[in-house]
């Protein structure tokens, strides 16, 4: 058969030299970002120091980050959907980049959490960048790409690691975000110039929907508003568990009480605008529920890592390893080269084998890996053993999950569903480093030699199992995928 007949026939299978081009920049837009993020982390033992603040509240150098990014990812989505891809691309990474830059000049605990909240709202870029993703690459290649941005995120980890080692070993924490600000400029000049996306798809474009246009052209400020109140109070209440006085105790059930009050006030709100920032019949599928609970598990198990991990390597032993921030880093090392291994790895085993089997098997592989954590993490070796284990049930697990929701969702609506699914996952991550905060405050002894307390082994054996427990709910989560899932999701996507 002739080779344009060939085409012709197959159109679907081919993968535009465009699309390619945009998956490197948006790849790098995901580089970039994870290397902010995983620089600092060899640094939350100095930052505690430095700010003396408690071990609870140091979480939420993490938290408030992810808290701002899980408030603006389905806004983004939105925004996207209603004012085209590319111009809010700009304009969150603009905001990112003011963020990035005020890092550096922080000298206390709360111009560092103002600085963390701007630099949150960067985490919105992502929906947009799959979403775009989905608009260019065929049906049948959407894992592939969807993988290599999620390589390039373990490749920012990797990079950010090493990197951040060394800085804040050699120059202090305040230089890992200076390191930061030519890397965003030089990506929103490569965004404005080189990234072009066909909006010809999009609401605007079609003269029949301009009266739901119209009608869906406002952002749900009042949702917004629930579900940060809820999230944020949800959070501090497992912030503020320490020593069970009864003042606290108060408090921390006054925080749940009203948690609980503004989640059922949000999904009234959702309900009932015409402008949902969460649409519940996208979100009740009975196959894009079960994965976006697994995405959300993704998330609560990586950042309850990235809170713990530095602060067991850096604190005095016999609790931990009494080493310093490069060795922190080589620590956790293992886990992002298995990611940026796996990433690209892992979308093409889904593109061949479908998504049901590797999320089986992912999220065996991340309860073992946890649970061999609980058993086995007297010794650095060991610690980064187990951690690769985990990160490649973390990865198939995610990469499966997220292309399930891709391919249930209708086109009309990827950006709200691909918006709500990060929102989830972002929820889940904000949990993970407030969990592991709050085990390590409530289980504190001293160490001779040493002023002041650390989290006892009993806090590290608290997290580790509470992180197998949850990774359980995984494994049936991908039970029910696999009873629910259409048969051509389960043979090849």
């Amino acid at each position: 058969m002739p080779k344009d007949a060939n085409e012709m026939q197959f159109p679907s299978d081919r993968i535009p030299r465009s699309a390619w081009k945009t998956l490197a920049i948006l790849s790098l837009i995901a580089t970039m970002a994870m290397y902010a993020e995983t620089m600092l982390i060899p640094a939350i033992p100095d930052l505690i120091k430095d700010f003396g603040i408690s071990y609870s509240t140091s979480s939420w150098i993490l938290t408030i980050y992810l808290i701002a990014g899980a408030i603006m990812t389905p806004i983004s989505g939105k925004l996207s959907d209603i004012y085209g891809k590319k111009k809010v691309l700009l304009i969150i990474m603009m905001i990112y980049a003011v963020g990035v830059s005020a890092g550096g000049f922080t000298t206390n605990i709360y111009s560092m959490l103002a600085v963390r909240l701007v630099q949150g709202v960067g985490i919105s870029m992502f929906p947009i960048a799959f979403g775009i993703i989905r608009d260019l690459f065929p049906r049948s290649k959407i894992a592939i790409g969807q993988g290599i941005i999620t390589s390039m995120f373990a490749a920012g980890a990797v990079i950010g690691l090493v990197a951040g080692g060394h800085i804040i070993q050699n120059y202090g924490w305040q230089a890992t975000f200076f390191s930061i600000i030519p890397i965003v400029l030089l990506l929103l000049v490569i965004i404005k110039k080189f990234i072009h996306v066909d909006e010809s798809q999009s609401s605007h474009s079609n003269s029949e929907n301009k009266t739901n246009v119209k009608l869906n052209n406002k952002i749900d400020i009042q949702g917004t508003i629930a579900l940060a109140i809820s999230v944020t109070s949800f959070l501090l209440a497992l912030t503020f568990i320490e020593n069970g006085n009864s003042s606290s105790s108060y408090l921390v059930i006054g925080l749940f009480a009203i948690a609980i009050v503004y989640l059922v006030l949000f999904a009234i709100i959702e309900k009932r605008t015409t402008s949902p920032l969460i649409d519940f019949k996208v979100l009740l599928h009975k196959s894009i529920l079960p994965a976006n609970i697994m995405v959300m598990i993704v998330g609560l198990s990586m950042f309850m890592v990235f809170q713990t991990i530095p602060i067991l390597v850096r604190s005095p032993s016999p609790l931990g390893f009494g080493e310093d921030p490069l060795t922190t880093a080589n620590v956790q090392l293992p886990f992002a080269l298995v990611l940026l291994i796996f990433g690209p790895t892992s979308g093409f085993i889904i593109s061949k084998l479908g998504s049901i089997k590797p999320i089986i098997a992912g999220s065996i592989i991340s309860t073992a890996g946890f649970y061999s954590l609980f058993l086995f993490h007297s010794t650095e070796s060991l610690v980064a053993i187990n951690l690769a284990i985990l990160s490649t049930g973390l990865s198939l697990t995610n990469v499966g999950a997220m292309n399930i929701v891709m391919l249930s969702t209708p086109k009309q609506s990827s950006g709200v569903s691909l918006g709500m699914s990060t929102l989830i996952r972002i929820i889940g991550s904000s949990i993970g480093p407030t969990i592991a905060g709050m085990y390590m405050q409530t289980h504190q002894v001293s160490v001779a030699g040493f002023t002041g307390y650390f989290p006892s082994a009993d806090s590290y054996n608290l997290i580790f199992l509470t992180a197998t427990i949850i990774s359980l709910v995984s494994i049936v989560l991908a039970v029910i995928l696999w009873r629910v899932v259409p048969k051509h999701h389960i043979d090849a996507v």
